[in-house]
């Protein structure tokens, strides 16, 4: 028998043990233990899931709908109500492709799309920093994966100038904003690869971009103008967009073929029609959202400006890694954090590689400027006396 508690005391003793939280929510704020802290790890990245009165105007909608609170079945028997039509003829339109197809979350469509796509003559390619999901896609297909170093796409094209001549396809995937270190990927540069080698496909998954980038809100691929280069284009909708579930922009033929060959979607309960509804509410308002977009890049740029040389000066979005190194001071900066107010958690091995332990604030466009300097004038203090301070800079 595995001995499970050894285990469990191994995590605790390296730092690495974790727990669920419990907290109370009340709109950016969270109560634990008696204290009010300013969340900064959520994924509400514009705020939506606390606005009122959206949800409101929205409530007051279903109240007097006829729209269930329960799909009672998988899409494919008797749970694919109009709701999901609507949603993914709206994607499909706004987004200008030929199809959309949309998921119970971003984790069904990530390890059930590649597998669904590859067989024995595929292969597939994916950046060494790609979320957990994705890998468990590579892992469940079955089929030959290689990684390619982290946003490095001479690597990548010396992979594809190799390998492409042996396979009958090549699927390249990345994310556009990496969860962890909230860098950016090349789009521009990944599609130019893509079409010098005739059987790769682009899978890009958009999940903490969509909402956040672009003029309309559509995400990287909006900002970067090549929407309709990207092969696979996938996001989340449980996210800035403040609801659940996943999409996949992509051809008609490979959405027929999903319906047909994609086991979390053939085999699982199909959302809510009600929260379908909800992200159709949601997603039509996007390109109405500028000034929020505006804000939380503007709050962003500042807090990755204050952290240059200990995480900031990676990120290029709302996701600004403050890297500690060791688990155990990691846990013990999150804990001073929270007692100064602000609600950070610390990120671990095996999330991050090893020696990078980090806070990971994952900022909203509902913290205000007046916060985002309370918090900047902790870290300053903060860096200064723990791990010296190689900005030159003073807040």
């Amino acid at each position: 028998m595995k001995d499970y508690q050894k285990i469990l005391h191994e995590l605790a003793a390296n730092g690495s043990l974790r727990s669920l939280p419990h907290a109370v929510h009340q709109g950016k704020w969270i109560e634990q233990d008696g204290q009010r802290m300013l969340n900064l790890s959520s994924n509400d990245y514009l705020g939506l899931a606390n606005d009122r009165e959206l949800r409101n105007e929205f409530l007051d909608w279903l109240r007097d709908s006829d729209c269930p609170l329960s799909s009672s079945s998988s899409r494919l028997l008797t749970g694919n109500f109009t709701e999901y039509e609507v949603l993914e003829q709206l994607l499909a339109e706004t987004f200008g492709r030929e199809a959309a197809l949309v998921f119970n979350s971003g984790y069904h469509a990530n390890t059930g799309i590649l597998p669904a796509l590859a067989d024995k003559q595929t292969l597939l390619v994916a950046d060494k920093l790609v979320h957990a999901s994705i890998i468990d896609g590579l892992l469940l297909s079955g089929t030959s994966f290689l990684r390619y170093r982290h946003n490095d796409y001479e690597h990548l094209e010396q992979i594809l100038q190799k390998e492409t001549p042996r396979y009958e396809q090549v699927i390249v995937a990345t994310e556009s904003v990496f969860s962890m270190d909230g860098d950016v990927a090349d789009l521009n540069r990944l599609v130019a690869l893509k079409h010098n080698y005739p059987n790769v496909l682009l899978y890009v998954d958009e999940a903490h971009a969509i909402g956040v980038r672009g003029s309309r809100g559509l995400g990287v691929a909006e900002e970067c103008g090549c929407l309709q280069d990207i092969d696979l284009l996938v996001g989340t909708f449980g996210k800035a967009m403040a609801s659940m579930g996943a999409y996949l922009l992509c051809s008609q033929e490979i959405r027929t073929y999903l319906i047909n060959t994609m086991r979390p979607l053939i085999f699982s309960t199909a959302l809510p029609p009600a929260q379908i509804a909800w992200t159709t509410f949601l997603f039509r308002r996007l390109p109405q959202m500028n000034v929020r977009r505006q804000h939380l890049a503007a709050i962003s740029r500042k807090l990755a400006a204050a952290l240059q040389g200990h995480g900031g000066e990676i990120s290029r979005s709302h996701i600004v890694p403050f890297i500690i190194g060791a688990n155990e001071d990691c846990v013990l900066t999150a804990e001073e954090l929270r007692r100064h107010g602000f609600y950070c958690l610390p990120v671990r091995p095996p999330t991050v590689p090893k020696g990078t332990s980090r806070i990971r604030f994952s900022l909203t466009a509902d913290v205000t400027t007046e916060e985002m300097d309370a918090l900047l004038a902790y870290i300053f203090e903060n860096l200064e006396e723990k791990f010296g301070n190689t900005t030159g800079k003073t807040i």
